[in-house]
């Protein structure tokens, strides 16, 4: 394998999977040529006059897909760690002798941890997708026999409209769907709430099979997915565990160290002038950013402040804002717990969307340039504010992207994390793998204190004399290296075994495999 250094001094590879990489040339340094991808022309004539499209099973729509060795499949995460449709996807491959394979999920979860026998048997080439838990573990072992690519949702969504990526078949789950395929995830007993993420999906593979528990009369409404776009539909009795949406990562934090940065982070956001009628803001998943939420809602409440929109990944916090008046709008990509499915099918202001729409930076703009702060967590940040998201400090490859590194370019990018984790420090000299460049994040807030990037002199200037707790990195991680010393760097071969890709999708940094225990 070619590696070369690209502009934040990573050491890259030049191709990967067998198709040519650009190495990160800096932040938007990259222009895309060239057209977007082109699916093929299809013909009513190849299709049902009738319009019911409707197949005996998954293993008769695959064959009559003209599923075969060495193609790429892809399929969605809305029920995130609820999903059965990938395991059951693959073992009819299984059953059916087929080889090679490339899985292309939006995201993968631990449920997907069975999927590892069909990768030792060969049924599975290898992941482009998020990769986490037993998957991640997998890959850093260096077991996959293809590089895994960990790309954003939307840089994922933008490779398959660019042609980087061709999904010769995409199944996607549909908690309701007519005969005809138009599809919807906010209707039936296994509703999830939106489906965006198969949005790119559905317009692009060559083969689009919807699977369904809750066929419908046509049409089905509202649509989301239409069935123009579809092939065949699947109906069978489960497609994924909606009460399994709401994972350890979606849940409130309990820590007091941690519910004291997420109130940091919100008295920043009020104090910094930032927090104002009409303003915009985006919150992950994680326990701190949930918790932030709680105490953004009740600073608004006392000031009289109403949000313009809130972008999402939506759990109840942000519905209850909504349903409170504290925000016109909730713009969501995904549901992260039942609330919100339940918000998106009442609300008429809880719209969903894409990432092919709002976080495409192949586009004529997306949602992230308009949005006024956002919050997110990192498993890592070193002194020049870069910060990994995908591994942590022992080399391990345990989380996907998501939509993180899109949110870096919201006007104020703030990261959310305690200064030790499991005992070990996460502000380092330099972060075990790049997934956000230091330019891009202008504020870190830990139980220690505030660290505001020196890029921002505006942001500094703007909290002087706000009695909060200002720190420099260099200030946090000295006062946590005396208490429990300094971090070991992970031990690794020189064995790239996946690529990290920025959201133009050049090449950002690579994950190097662990060498196995003595």
């Amino acid at each position: 394998m070619n590696l070369v250094t690209n502009a934040l001094g990573r050491m890259v590879p030049t191709e990967i999977n067998g198709r040519p990489a650009v190495p990160f040339p800096g932040v938007d340094r990259f222009r895309p040529s060239g057209c977007k991808a082109a699916p093929r022309i299809p013909t009513v004539l190849d299709y049902p006059r009738d319009g019911n499209k409707v197949v005996k099973d998954l293993k008769t729509a695959l064959e009559l897909a003209g599923v075969r060795n060495g193609m790429t499949i892809s399929t969605h995460h809305h029920f995130r760690d609820g999903d059965t449709l990938a395991l059951q996807l693959f073992d009819i491959c299984a059953e059916m002798g087929l080889r090679d394979l490339v899985w292309f999920p939006s995201a993968a979860f631990p449920c997907h941890a069975p999927l590892i026998k069909h990768l030792d048997s060969g049924v599975i080439h290898h992941i482009e997708g998020s990769l986490n838990g037993p998957l991640g573990d997998y890959c850093t072992s260096g077991r996959m026999r293809g590089l895994g690519v960990l790309r954003s949702h939307g840089a994922r969504a933008m490779a398959v409209q660019d042609g980087e990526v061709h999904i010769d078949i995409a199944v996607l789950a549909a908690p309701s769907a007519d005969c005809f395929g138009n599809a919807n995830a906010v209707n039936g007993n296994a509703a999830c709430g939106v489906l965006g993420y198969a949005l790119a999906d559905a317009m692009y593979a060559d083969r689009v099979i919807v699977v369904t528990n809750n066929l419908v009369p046509f049409p089905c409404i509202p649509i989301e997915i239409s069935g123009s776009y579809v092939d065949y539909v699947v109906v069978q009795d489960s497609i994924g565990d909606p009460k399994k949406i709401v994972s350890g990562t979606t849940e409130i934090t309990r820590s007091p160290d941690r519910l004291y940065i997420a109130e940091l982070v919100a008295r920043f956001i009020r104090d910094a002038g930032i927090m104002r009628n009409g303003f915009s803001f985006q919150a992950g998943a994680g326990g701190i950013s949930l918790a932030f939420a709680v105490y953004l809602a009740q600073m608004m409440k006392e000031a009289g402040v109403k949000a313009g929109w809130v972008h999402g990944g939506t759990t109840k916090f942000l519905v209850r804002m909504l349903e409170e008046g504290l925000t016109d709008a909730l713009v969501d990509g995904q549901a992260f717990d039942l609330d919100a499915v339940r918000s998106i099918a009442v609300n008429r202001s809880h719209i969903g969307t894409a990432p092919l729409i709002s976080y495409n930076h192949h586009s004529k703009g997306n949602f992230i340039n308009l949005m006024d702060v956002v919050v997110l967590g990192a498993t890592e940040v070193d002194l020049n504010f870069n910060a990994n998201v995908v591994t942590h400090s022992d080399g391990r490859l345990l989380h996907g992207i998501g939509g993180w590194q899109n949110c870096l370019y919201a006007k104020c990018v703030i990261l959310a994390m305690p200064a030790v984790r499991d005992r070990i420090p996460v502000i380092v000299d330099e972060v075990t793998t790049l997934c956000g460049p230091g330019e891009m994040i202008d504020v870190v807030v830990t139980e220690l204190g505030i660290a505001i990037n020196p890029r921002r002199q505006d942001l500094i200037e703007a909290v002087k004399g706000k009695s909060l707790p200002l720190k420099s990195l260099e200030e946090m991680k000295a006062e946590v290296e005396r208490l429990g010393g300094k971090p070991k760097r992970p031990e690794r071969t020189s064995r790239v075994v996946a690529a990290v890709k920025w959201v133009d999708g050049t090449v950002l940094d690579s994950v190097f495999q662990i060498p196995e225990k003595q």
